[in-house]
């Protein structure tokens, strides 16, 4: 049965999820789109194409892209990446998009939109992702697949049957588009595992203008990311999650493996944009003081990152894609 997929935001995971899956869409009857709020960047990538490059060189894919969803039909499968920050307002302007069998997939950074079925009262369940692909934006619509991941996916409330059979559907489609994909049982505790590698990671890079590996080489740096990730160790095990891995080690071995990555948040930090430190190290404070957790580390750093962001000018109503 034929599939209608849309991807909101053409960022690096945005621009990398629909190169994957075009090649096969282009032979079958399903139907892919990628959303941008930016009629001039729409303009862009529709005369260009998605540039999809690797190690081993590069794809030009002619994905329709459209900034319009109300021209669009409503879609089988919704798969929102774009910003923590930026979610609610993008959701209400895909609304056009939206059926009440339409299911809705969030791959956003931190747990800050883990609430969004009873903020914004969604009529079913959403689904929800967690990816480590590795992926950076070169530039408009040109990405580069850097490293490969896992990409988890699942239902942090039970979903109905026809929810479930989308989601399995959708896992199929994106492991035979060459991702590794798996189903969780229990997605909200991958959200927090790569939380604390955000945590521990993300604003650290930011304050200290370094890469990934270079926090590494600095005393000062080290021990602050091992503050920051054992207080969120201990908010997640006051809040009950289960945790199998150990946080700090995770955080290190990231570190490591991506030594030369500049993070998203560094990233923004340098295009002088809105960072995600609400829906990443905020909101571990924020859950600590549910459960009676000091977070004194993470509390530093979020008020670091926000007077780094008072000191540029930027127009927070722009989308900005992940």
């Amino acid at each position: 049965m034929p599939i209608r997929i849309a991807i909101i935001g053409p960022g690096a995971l945005g621009c990398l999820f629909v190169s994957l899956l075009f090649p096969k869409k282009q032979s079958a009857k399903d139907s892919l789109w990628l959303l941008d709020h930016n009629q001039e960047r729409t303009t862009l990538l529709t005369a260009q194409g998605i540039l999809y490059e690797t190690d081993k060189g590069q794809e030009r894919y002619p994905i329709p892209v459209s900034s319009d969803p109300q021209a669009i039909s409503p879609m089988d499968v919704v798969l929102f990446c774009v910003k923590s920050h930026d979610l609610d307002g993008c959701l209400q302007s895909c609304l056009p998009l939206l059926s009440p069998q339409t299911l809705l997939v969030f791959l956003q950074n931190g747990i800050s939109h883990l609430d969004i079925q009873e903020r914004l009262d969604l009529p079913t369940a959403p689904a929800f992702a967690s990816s480590s692909e590795g992926a950076t934006l070169l530039g408009p619509g040109h990405v580069l697949h850097a490293g490969r991941g896992i990409t988890c996916l699942g239902f942090l409330q039970k979903p109905a049957d026809r929810q479930q059979q989308q989601l399995a559907e959708l896992t199929r489609i994106l492991q035979e588009a060459g991702l590794q994909v798996a189903l969780s049982q229990d997605i909200r505790t991958q959200l927090w595992a790569k939380l604390f590698i955000n945590a521990g990671i993300n604003p650290l890079t930011a304050i200290y203008n370094r890469t990934n590996g270079q926090l590494l080489t600095s005393c000062a740096a080290r021990s602050r990311l091992k503050n920051i990730v054992h207080e969120a160790e201990a908010v997640a095990r006051a809040c009950g999650i289960v945790i199998s891995v150990d946080p700090l080690q995770a955080t290190l071995t990231v570190c490591k493996s991506t030594a030369k990555n500049i993070s998203s948040m560094l990233q923004d930090r340098r295009h002088k944009r809105p960072t995600e430190i609400d829906a990443i190290n905020g909101a571990i404070v924020r859950e600590g003081k549910r459960v009676g957790i000091a977070t004194p580390f993470n509390e530093e750093v979020v008020q670091q990152i926000k007077k780094i962001e008072e000191k540029y000018n930027q127009d927070t109503t722009r989308i900005e894609e992940i």
